[in-house]
């Protein structure tokens, strides 16, 4: 202990062994100890007295679309991570589509770190992308250090990076189990789109209607089906159907290497109260009704699905119109998802710990950073600080993301992040924040 730099004291620390008073011991950025509350301060160390502010493992967020290069408008790794850090998150990894070259070969992933290296206010990993035509860089790119590969079976939104057929996806999925990579999927099965009746125009029903249950149902039935097969590890991204739930529970019952996450605006938005023409509620697949949004929390609890994301899909204001047929699908928020999560998870009896393991713990582990999602020793030392019991409401013009949209607008949450610490150096608190400090993580870091 005679080498601790930093100790770090709350009357509730979110450690492995659940919630309790500790002072928790830092050097060269790496947690040393989780010592009792009232542990002697060893000599040379500085102590930061959290009070009743409740100390929890920074977020790790595995679903971001930061855009960046190519649609820096839309948002960029300077302002993506700052809202990052100023709502409680210390890793994100970025998604390899929206992004001028998407992240499909090892060169074009080499641009993306390129931009991002001296732009992260928090760490940053990447994903690969499997699209029809790349099974051949899909091995490099592994070599190269992304965390797995995204696909779409239906139309993503970007004509640069198209959807992969049965057979395609047969193929991509062959090749990623051959070296025990992970395939994630956007799974809407386009015949199901293409059969439901999609209308334009302003009313949030027309939209609805136009992403059945039934299309993520189906997409969902197939990647079983296919990861079974192969014995191959597969991720069903922002699951939003609560009807593919037994499907998805049964699969893991027979050791199918299936793993789902959802997203905070599944879980606290319901299609009953999104306005008509209000389509910065817009996103695909669509927030469904309040009954459906019961399972996906019955299913969080039980621990059918296993993580909590946003899926932060940013764009400028102007494509977010008043139709949702023309609206850009996308929901910004980096910057609030741990409030809102937590202001549902409380009214509903769950604690911060439950949170902390969704949004936290499984998400590290699903990309293997086993450095990342804990206090406990070894791990890096990432914190947020929380004030669990304020409240705030949230004003778009005061959020951190490039462009003030957010389905959140108005809205009264409870949590508010009072700091977020990256490897034992504070990086936000009280609205300010230092210069980017993250690193750009490889798989295996």
């Amino acid at each position: 202990m005679s080498d601790t730099e930093l100790v770090l004291r709350s009357t509730r620390v979110i450690t492995t062994e659940g919630a309790r008073a500790a002072s928790v011991a830092v050097s060269a950025g790496t947690i040393t100890a989780v010592l009792p509350y009232d542990a002697a301060v060893p000599s040379g160390a500085r102590l930061e007295d959290l009070g009743d502010d409740v100390l929890l493992p920074g977020l790790v967020d595995t679903h971001v679309h930061v855009n960046d290069p190519g649609r820096t408008a839309w948002e960029g790794f300077w302002t993506a991570t700052r809202a990052a850090a100023a709502g409680g998150i210390t890793t994100l990894v970025d998604m390899p589509l929206n992004s001028l070259p998407p992240t499909t070969t090892v060169e074009h992933l080499r641009t993306k770190r390129q931009v991002a290296a001296d732009k992260a206010h928090i760490d940053v990993g990447f994903w690969g992308g499997a699209l029809p035509g790349n099974l051949e860089d899909l091995r490099p790119l592994h070599d190269a250090g992304v965390f797995g590969f995204k696909a779409f079976l239906s139309p993503s939104g970007v004509d640069e990076f198209p959807p992969l057929d049965q057979d395609r996806l047969a193929r991509s999925l062959a090749e990623i189990a051959g070296f025990d990579g992970l395939l994630i999927v956007h799974a809407e099965d386009p015949h199901h789109l293409d059969a439901a009746l999609r209308r334009g125009g302003p009313r949030y029903a027309d939209f609805l209607a136009g992403r059945p249950r039934a299309a993520e149902d189906a997409a969902v039935a197939s990647l079983v089906a296919q990861a079974e097969r192969l014995h191959a590890r597969v991720h069903v991204l922002h699951l939003s159907s609560g009807d593919a739930l037994p499907l998805i529970a049964a699969a893991k019952a027979r050791g199918v290497r299936v793993t789902v996450e959802t997203c905070p605006h599944y879980l606290t938005l319901t299609a009953e109260e999104v306005p008509d023409g209000a389509s910065e509620f817009k996103c695909c697949p669509p927030i469904r009704e309040a009954a459906n949004q019961d399972l996906l929390w019955q299913a969080l609890a039980d621990g059918t699905i296993d993580c909590v994301v946003t899926d932060h899909s940013p764009s400028t204001a102007d494509l977010k119109t008043g139709d949702f047929a023309t609206a850009w699908g996308g929901i910004s928020g980096l910057q609030l998802s741990l409030a809102a999560v937590w202001t549902e998870a409380r009214r509903r009896g769950h604690g911060l710990e439950d949170v902390v393991r969704w949004m936290s713990t499984r998400t590290a582990a699903l990309v293997g950073l086993d450095r990342k999602g804990a206090i406990e020793a070894g791990r890096d030392a990432d914190f947020a600080v929380l004030a669990p019991d304020e409240t705030f409401t949230v004003d778009p013009a005061a959020l951190q993301h490039r462009n003030p949209v957010t389905a959140y607008a108005g809205r009264t949450l409870n949590g508010v992040v009072k700091s977020t610490w990256l490897r034992g150096e504070r990086v936000f608190a009280d609205g300010g924040f230092t210069e980017p400090k993250g690193r750009l993580l490889t798989r295996g870091h």
